[in-house]
């Protein structure tokens, strides 16, 4: 895995050979353009091009023509499929209109019938109401109204109103909120029965429509619907079929106008000469291995002339970035995009990740059956629903079964593969018990780990600035060769001291790798600038200077006890997961034990249990100390990723 090799190109040209400049960089597949301003910094005699894009208002109304229809667009091969774009534009135009159409009477029926549908369902709450609606709305001197009230503004209606004679409301049906009828009054009563009822929240219905009783009104109704739902097959019918018989030729127009009108976006980059209006400048950038292809194509174009430069050459102007994976480290690229990408002269951590981060985890969760588990588990979330983190978890889950023989554990079940090591090996039993006498070896060789991993940093800070020609980071930074020196020294002198009896700190040593590294830390800026050749290296004021640095010293101390001792929780996790198993367990013994039914359920549940709790833990604290333990030593993720001009698929995911 490393970062691709990239090259910018600036072409010139005539006017009148843009598009065709513009397609050959577009076919590419590889072209990211960049504004000519970003290479030209006196920009006094070009002037910006101001076309409008009269392809992508047609190419918006294509695509909700086709999302209304539920067809997802696909991308056809038009190598050899040029239309002029007044046939372009026609077709498009007439296709959308024709499918507009059919979508609309597919509209209209589905509408119909969702009205009948909800007519069906609110008159079916008049059914107790046996008389002909003509003849009621007939009557001179009585106004009916229908609809519901809230059953509380009901209750009030009976308590408050029985004394009024004018207010009678009849019930026709009854549900959890509403009480549905009709009241009547006298016209000349009508405005203020009106407002009583308004006042009790009636809401009203309306009943114009209903010739006939309720209950002959629904029958019509329902008829009604039958009719619509078999006009409704018939007028989707003809939508697929008049999708079926042009959806070949229309992709292949959807297609050519996508390109067009992204084709199109990219003059926006291009510059015109004030000078002279029929000569265009366009800059970017294209991958060192396709380069070739694409001058040969712009050979081809008499007045097209560029020129390409290494984008090493360019870092100023940020070059983009094209990184390639293998398939190991691939997944792990979604957890390295969240901290940043790489710039094109640092190096990409996702190896480093990869493997660190695999370890980590499977010492972490080590259970042979939990880890078996937890990758059936990752690769169906990344297989049912493309959860990117899914296919994380299988190498992860893979070596946590891994671990778990070490361990010799197997869905909690401590001593599983005894009789394996008593077989092959010869012991009586597993070789770590991370539960018993091996407690402090686990604690130890996470130190130990924290101390390898925290120094492996270093040495990739180390790499990574001599290959930015950073020297002042890679020699004397708190992560360069002095703070390796530093660091590394402490740790050792730590272990011969505690482990051997040996004491590595002496008149000598102390001086040269203690003293000798922090002042070169401390004086870390000016010495790197020096040393860079750079003639204002010195500190504009040497007492803020060293105010400021001995505040950040303190802080590089804390940093490599801190950065340290967090590598304790990966021994921590280690007794975590199977502390969690022994509760587990004792919960068994408490439910009458195995074979039983309760001790199985609660093996199957606690396992479970287990498995997700813990390994969202691990997960989070792995990462964690990858992103503040590990990254932030040798890797900025300043930079900005490729982004080429493609024609991409609507539908991927």
């Amino acid at each position: 895995m490393s970062v691709s090799p990239m090259k910018v190109i600036s072409i010139i040209g005539l006017k009148d050979d843009l598009d065709r400049a513009i397609k050959i960089l577009g076919d590419s597949q590889a072209f990211e353009p960049e504004p000519v301003t970003s290479f030209y910094s006196n920009t006094e005699n070009f002037s910006t091009v101001s076309e409008q894009n009269k392809y992508s208002e047609l190419l918006s109304e294509f695509d909700n023509s086709l999302s209304v229809a539920h067809i997802e667009p696909e991308l056809a091969d038009i190598k050899k499929f040029e239309p002029t774009d007044e046939k372009l534009l026609e077709y498009c135009n007439s296709f959308i209109q024709q499918l507009d159409q059919h979508s609309v009477k597919v509209s209209d029926k589905k509408q119909a019938i969702e009205q009948c549908v909800k007519s069906i369902e609110q008159t079916s709450h008049f059914l107790g109401v046996k008389i002909d609606m003509k003849r009621v709305r007939a009557c001179e001197y009585i106004k009916p109204n229908f609809g519901r009230i809230p059953l509380d503004s009901m209750r009030r209606l009976k308590e408050d109103y029985k004394d009024n004679p004018y207010v009678m409301f009849f019930e026709s049906a009854v549900d959890k909120e509403y009480c549905w009828g009709v009241y009547m009054a006298p016209v000349d009563e009508a405005e203020e029965v009106d407002r009583i009822f308004s006042s009790l929240f009636f809401e009203k219905y309306d009943a114009s429509d209903i010739d006939g009783t309720p209950e002959q009104y629904i029958i019509t109704l329902k008829r009604n619907k039958q009719k619509l739902e078999a006009e409704l097959q018939e007028a989707e019918k003809q939508r697929s079929e008049f999708l079926e018989a042009n959806f070949s030729e229309s992709m292949k127009y959807y297609t050519k106008l996508t390109e067009k009108a992204i084709y199109q976006n990219v003059k926006s980059n291009v510059m015109l000469y004030k000078g002279n209006k029929d000569s265009f400048i366009i800059c970017g950038w294209l991958p060192s291995d396709i380069i070739d292809e694409v001058t040969k194509k712009l050979d081809k174009v008499k007045s097209l002339e560029y020129t390409t430069d290494e984008a090493i050459h360019q870092l100023e102007k940020s070059p983009p970035i094209k990184l390639k994976y293998n398939w190991f480290a691939k997944p792990y690229k979604f957890y390295v995009d969240m901290y940043g990408v790489p710039k094109y002269n640092e190096m990409d951590p996702t190896t480093f990740v990869a493997i660190t981060y695999t370890i980590l985890f499977g010492a972490m969760f080590g259970d042979f059956g939990h880890g078996i588990v937890l990758a059936i588990a990752g690769a169906l979330m990344y297989k049912l629903k493309g959860l990117k983190v899914g296919k994380v978890l299988i190498p992860c889950g893979i070596c946590s079964s891994l671990f778990g023989i070490l361990f010799g554990s197997f869905f909690g079940f401590e001593h599983a593969f005894d009789g394996m090591y008593q077989a092959l090996f010869g012991l009586e039993e597993k070789p770590i018990d991370v539960m018993g006498d091996n407690i402090i070896d686990v604690i130890l060789a996470s130190v130990a780990i924290g101390i390898f991993l925290v120094m492996l940093a270093m040495c990739l800070n180390i790499y990574s600035s001599l290959k930015q020609g950073n020297l002042g980071s890679a020699l004397f930074g708190s992560n360069g060769v002095a703070g390796l020196v530093l660091y590394g020294f402490i740790c050792a002198g730590i272990v011969c001291m505690v482990a051997f009896g040996v004491n590595l700190f002496n008149f000598v040593t102390i001086p040269l790798l203690i003293i000798l590294p922090l002042v070169l830390i401390f004086l870390a800026e000016p010495l790197g600038r020096k040393a860079e050749g750079k003639k204002d290296w010195k500190p504009e004021k040497w007492g803020d200077y060293c105010v400021q640095n001995g505040f950040e010293m303190f802080e590089v101390i804390l940093s490599y006890l801190s950065n340290t001792m967090s590598f304790l929780r990966v021994g921590a996790f280690v007794m975590v997961h199977a502390g969690m198993m022994i509760v587990v367990f004792t919960l068994i013994d408490l439910v009458g034990g195995l074979p039983g039914i309760g001790g199985i359920l609660v093996l199957v549940i606690g396992n479970l249990f287990v498995i997700g709790l813990e390994g969202l833990l691990v997960s989070i604290q792995t990462l964690r100390l990858e992103f503040y333990e590990m990254f932030s030593r040798f890797y900025s993720g300043a930079g900005r990723p490729y982004n080429p001009v493609v024609l991409k698929r609507l539908n991927t995911k």
